[in-house]
């Protein structure tokens, strides 16, 4: 007989019995009686394990006492038809190898039901896990989605940078980037940080967004979008924030803001329904064991037209259901910035379906967006969602060279860092939007999770930056 290549997992399971085959994993459980012992392998290919059925007459006893939970195992074998339930076909053991034994006692993934908050403290193993496997693989397919739909479109992709010196958001929460000995840094002649003494000659940081220079790649080859890490020193530790995290930015050319709304329902249910084509069975097993009312939930996005609703008006049904006696932690008033409960109210409990909210005060808005007539509001779109609350935010892009210098001008931000920025609408200014998709918060939608630092492989949050 000649060599066996190995199958995986996943087309194992799928074959028909008959076969010799090689299996390679991870034990999982190991259980059994004097005569015969039951492997549960896995590679993390598929949620589901194979079944290796062990003569125990046939192996060394010291070979046997070595497969624990969590050894590495090779596995030849003729793949017959099961007789317990839960798999069609196992594997008849006849040759084992054992890569790597696992310390049965330090194993830190032995626990049956351990805490996703345990898990977090060795997020290193915990890939090893069904629910981190499934998420994993779910990752990884929605970004080939991502990159798909894109692609189909016509858009171009474009690689923005990391390192940057100007602040997106204007909200001054990034992470500074520097070779400065701290220990002895330069002072110039005011006794600041003498920066031009540092490697770029200037201060810079990580970045929080691609957009800006989105817009130059969108005014140069018409509709690009983005996709990378960005960082956000915010020291915030809710479930929803990261200070790492993944987005997408899409901008277009010749888009006004409702075309960048239809733009991103499209985006989104396109991407919903990707989830629920390719990763049908790690969705299920999620949905049965964490969130039974999971893909009902995502079948729906895919099915409703999203309700389109201003600022103005969504406030009004808040302060009158403020007037009915619903409770929130945070007040409602025109003019506020609404909290992730007064979104999810909207979507949850009002209109029951997502939200695309339009024409915020310009005054909780970044300096970017075009402004509308009334002086007061400005075309942004922000898309709420069930159990997320804001899922997408984007805007129509302020055209106009006067009013985005007077916008930088009143909310008093350096010109130093932005006038290759103003430039797009000195040389050949043009309509456009775009908008930013948090990478994490679709997969939390996707996957049901609760925290948003179980569907990124290593969080980074405040105090935390592991491995």
């Amino acid at each position: 007989m000649g060599k066996i290549a190995r199958s995986k997992v996943k087309e194992l399971l799928q074959m028909k019995a008959g076969e010799n085959v090689l299996a390679k994993g991870w034990v999982r459980t190991k259980r059994g009686n004097k005569e015969v012992a039951f492997i549960a392998l896995n590679d993390g290919s598929t949620i589901n394990n194979i079944q290796i059925v062990v003569d125990k007459t046939r192996f060394e006893e010291s070979l046997l006492a070595r497969i624990t939970t969590g050894a590495c195992l090779a596995v030849t074998g003729k793949l017959v038809e099961s007789i317990g339930s839960g798999q069609a076909v196992e594997i008849q053991a006849s040759d084992i190898e054992i890569y790597g034994e696992c310390d049965p006692v330090r194993y830190p993934l032995q626990k049956k039901n351990a805490s996703f908050e345990y898990l977090r403290t060795v997020a290193h193993m915990r890939p090893r896990t069904n629910t981190f496997g499934a998420i994993l693989r779910i990752r990884s397919h929605m970004a080939n989605a991502i990159h798909q739909y894109f692609y189909n479109k016509g858009f171009v992709y474009l690689h923005t940078p990391l390192i940057t010196a100007s602040d997106a958001e204007g909200a001054g929460q990034m992470f500074q980037v520097t070779t400065l000995d701290l220990n002895n840094i330069p002072r110039n002649k005011k006794g600041g940080i003498d920066y031009s003494k540092d490697f770029f000659g200037k201060q810079t940081s990580l970045t929080v967004s691609g957009q800006l220079e989105g817009e130059l790649g969108a005014t140069a080859v018409g509709e690009i979008y983005t996709f990378g890490p960005t960082f956000r020193a915010e020291n915030s530790n809710t479930p929803r924030h990261l200070a790492e995290f993944w987005m997408i930015e899409p901008e277009m050319a010749f888009y006004d803001i409702r075309d960048n709304m239809d733009l991103a329902e499209d985006f989104i249910k396109s991407l919903v329904r990707y989830a629920l084509t390719h990763c049908r069975e790690d969705i299920e097993w999620l949905s049965a064991k964490y969130d039974e009312e999971l893909v009902s939930r995502l079948e729906s996005v895919c099915e409703t037209e999203f309700v389109r609703l201003s600022y103005g008006d969504g406030i009004k049904i808040l302060e009158e259901a403020v007037a009915r006696g619903v409770q929130f932690e945070y007040p409602v008033s025109w003019g506020v910035d609404l909290q992730s409960e007064h979104e999810r109210y909207l979507v949850e409990k009002h209109f029951r379906k997502p939200v695309i909210l339009t024409d915020y005060p310009k005054d909780i808005k970044a300096f970017y967006m075009k402004q509308n007539e009334d002086g007061k509001t400005v075309r942004a779109m922000d898309v709420l969602f069930p159990k997320i609350g804001e899922i997408i935010g984007g805007s129509e892009r302020e055209a106009s060279l006067e009013k985005l210098e007077q916008r930088i001008t009143e909310l008093g931000m350096s010109r130093t860092n932005l006038e290759w920025y103003v430039d797009t609408r000195r040389f050949g200014t043009c309509p456009h939007s775009g908008f930013g998709l948090g990478f994490e918060r679709l997969l939390l939608f996707v996957t049901g999770m609760q925290n948003i630092r179980d569907v990124i492989p290593f969080p980074r949050t405040p105090k935390n930056a592991e491995y």
